[in-house]
């Protein structure tokens, strides 16, 4: 009987027995827990709460070394790493309260699978599937509000007590930072965590073998103990949703409603459809550049950015943040250094701004953001000069 046996749940299903531990994602007795129970149960598979991503990060930290800045910006693909950094850099700054090494746990099983010979199974959905089903699961408020809650959890320096981190025991990383934000938005719990526990599920039953050990984060334990005597289909649990047609459409309503309005202004009042075209401008350059300027953009990327918003915010395929990222990346490069001290610079919000990488993700986000909102703000003031030359 092992001294731990409340965090081990163990099930027996057609022949094969499941032993699932259930961790902290920065516990060090988590780790050690993991160690003893493979080293004495000796499976035929470990199965861990890893993507492939996230086992190559571990296993090759200088993996960041080989990301392309600018097809990460062409791709789309600035908000969902800022996102997994984010969650990265939770991770650390916990594990690093407590003096050890965050996914401590994961990289114990790693080796102790390593050196008992057993099968190591990837047994976690990509991140990025994970956060682009979260992402289309909002509307542009939830988005507004994720973001928000994301970059706010970059600031935090709060510090655990021992007994607040066993707690966490029933939380993963992400859950814990999207706590407030799934309170908000319930219909989140099925991307974040129910389709998580049945992945997970059926990943376990999948390994081979007769004597199978799972390490999880503890908040998956109940959901894959549940799912495990039921057949999951994983190309459906891991198909990007695709954007809505009527999505698609409405972001070509909304553009060609504002030149429309413009236009029928003008029509009515050529000085009051001067003054919606000066607000169109004024608000989208402003705010999108308001927000480069609050991630330390280069003076360039500042400059497109007011300059391309007024522009992008009407043609649904290009986004003012994406031209100032590029202009961002381009005359402020990231250096291998840079890629290098990625992982320790995401510990701390100076280090999220101070390193080249993060800054052009950051450029690329807020500089969005911004232009977003003067979208709207200026989309106010186009309809209602609109309607007072009406009437």
């Amino acid at each position: 009987m092992l001294e731990e046996e409340n965090h081990i749940t163990r099930i027996e299903r057609n022949g094969k027995e499941y032993i699932i531990i259930g961790t902290a994602h920065v516990s060090k007795s988590s780790a050690e827990l993991v160690k003893q129970v493979i080293e004495q149960e000796q499976p035929d598979s470990v199965c861990i709460e890893l993507d492939q991503q996230r086992y190559e990060s571990i296993r090759d930290g200088s993996k960041w070394k080989e990301m392309d800045i600018f097809k990460v910006i062409k791709e789309k693909k600035a908000t969902l790493l800022i996102m997994n950094l984010a969650i990265s850099s939770f991770q650390k700054r916990m594990a690093k309260q407590f003096g050890i090494e965050a996914g401590q746990e994961m990289i114990q099983g790693i080796q102790s699978a390593e050196e008992i010979g057993a099968t190591l199974v990837l047994a976690d959905r990509n991140i990025q599937i994970t956060f682009s089903r979260i992402w289309s699961g909002v509307d542009l408020k939830g988005k507004l509000m994720l973001l928000t809650q994301i970059i706010a959890s970059i600031f935090s320096n709060e510090t655990i007590t021992e007994e607040e981190l066993e707690k966490l025991k029933e939380k993963d990383s992400i859950n814990a930072i999207l706590d407030e934000f799934t309170e908000h938005f319930p219909q989140l719990k099925k991307p974040l965590v129910d389709e998580r526990d049945q992945y997970l599920a059926e990943k376990i039953k999948r390994a081979p073998g007769n004597k199978v050990v799972a390490v999880l984060g503890a908040a998956h334990v109940p959901g894959v103990t549940r799912e495990i005597d039921n057949e999951h289909d994983l190309k459906a649990l891991t198909t990007v949703p695709k954007k809505k047609n009527w999505k698609k459409r409405l972001g070509w309503i909304i553009p060609i409603l504002i030149v429309s309005l413009m236009a029928s202004t003008f029509l009515l009042n050529p000085d009051a459809g001067w003054q919606q075209m000066k607000s169109w401008l004024i608000w989208n350059g402003t705010f999108a550049g308001i927000g480069t300027i609050a991630a330390f953009g280069h003076p360039l990327a500042i400059l497109t950015a007011v300059v391309s918003s007024p522009f992008t915010s009407l043609n649904p395929f290009i986004a003012a943040g994406i031209l100032a990222g590029m202009v961002q990346a381009y005359f402020n490069k990231p250096q291998v250094s840079d890629f290098e001290s990625l992982s320790d610079d995401v510990h701390t919000a100076k280090g999220f701004w101070k390193n080249k990488v993060t800054r052009v993700l950051l450029v690329v986000i807020l500089a969005n953001l911004g232009s977003t909102l003067g979208t709207i703000v200026a989309g106010t003031d186009v309809i209602r000069l609109f309607f007072e030359n009406i009437f």
